[in-house]
């Protein structure tokens, strides 16, 4: 009896083909069940991000163009007028997506590749490198991390590298004691022991053994350290020394544009202008964490009583 080798590569494709939809099958019905405030956080977050990619597209003018007439009211050439050198606001609303959000998930990332790498090792070697790292980041605890943040940037200076570098590395502090925190009950459970005496390597044991199993804390906590970052960003640009001009960021728009404010008796569409920067900042923080409350409920093993 002979055997076609395309027979049992077909089975093969076959059986991936129905592990991909039933796996598919299943997040959809996940999603069938989520309730309105995390629909409601992901189209927000989802329009968010579509905005951003596509803000050269969606921008009626250029980032920092300046036209002729400084705090030109609302109009069909100007939607939410100008602001105090001419840039269009709705312009820069639509750009400041795209920086904001970028450079806070840009920093997100790397304060988790710096915390959680570090808490990941901590955790498994309890000795002396546990002790090291546990101290170090209790010292940048105990220090405010805005006042920080602050000095550091008056210090290098207030570039994009130097924001991205400084609030990462501060914020993976939250990050590192998460992660030790949660790997600590892991580290010592008879299957990482096991591999760690077939001769398996500390890199190893972290990605195929460790990482796995802590994974929904910390994409919780990665919504959570996102806002915090992004809010972090933006009251650093409210500041003055988060993101620089010409850039545009919701920050330093609130700041820029907050004079128009006390002429609301007699323009009450100028008046609005700097809180929109300030809406938008405040709705993706709510629609994050409608996110983060609903996949927390859904890794937690709760249900709701019927």
């Amino acid at each position: 009896m002979t055997h076609d080798p395309n027979t049992y590569s077909a089975i093969a494709e076959a059986g991936e083909v129905l592990k991909r939809r039933s796996r598919s099958e299943r997040v959809w019905l996940v999603l069938k069940k989520a309730p309105m405030t995390a629909w409601f956080g992901m189209v927000i977050v989802l329009s968010y991000f579509c905005v951003a990619l596509l803000a050269p597209l969606i921008a009626p003018y250029g980032e920092a163009q300046v036209f002729a007439e400084p705090y030109a009211p609302w109009s069909v050439e100007h939607l939410l007028g100008t602001d105090q050198i001419g840039r269009d606001i709705f312009t820069r609303l639509i750009f400041g997506a795209r920086n904001s959000m970028g450079i806070a998930l840009i920093t997100t990332l790397l304060s988790f590749a710096i915390g959680g790498g570090l808490g990941l090792a901590a955790a498994i070697d309890r000795r002396w490198l546990d002790q090291a790292l546990s101290r170090c980041v209790d010292i940048l605890m105990a220090i405010p991390s805005l006042i920080f943040a602050l000095m550091l940037l008056s210090i290098f200076g207030s570039s994009a590298l130097n924001l991205i570098l400084i609030i990462a590395v501060l914020d993976s502090t939250r990050v590192f004691r998460l992660t030790r925190a949660v790997a600590v009950n892991v580290a010592v459970m008879d299957y990482v022991e096991a591999a760690a005496l077939r001769g398996e390597g500390l890199g190893w044991i972290m990605r195929r053994e460790i990482l796995p199993n802590i994974m929904p804390p910390l994409v919780a906590e990665f919504g959570i350290r996102f806002c915090f970052v992004f809010l972090m960003i933006a009251a650093l640009s409210f500041l003055g020394v988060g993101i620089q001009p010409p850039t545009a960021d919701w920050g330093s728009m609130v700041r820029e544009n907050a004079s128009l404010i006390q002429f609301a008796k007699y323009d009450l569409k100028a008046a609005v202008t700097p809180l929109l920067p300030a809406a938008a900042i405040a709705l993706l923080t709510v629609a994050v964490n409608f996110i983060v409350d609903w996949f927390l409920h859904q890794t937690s093993g709760l249900r709701d009583e019927k």
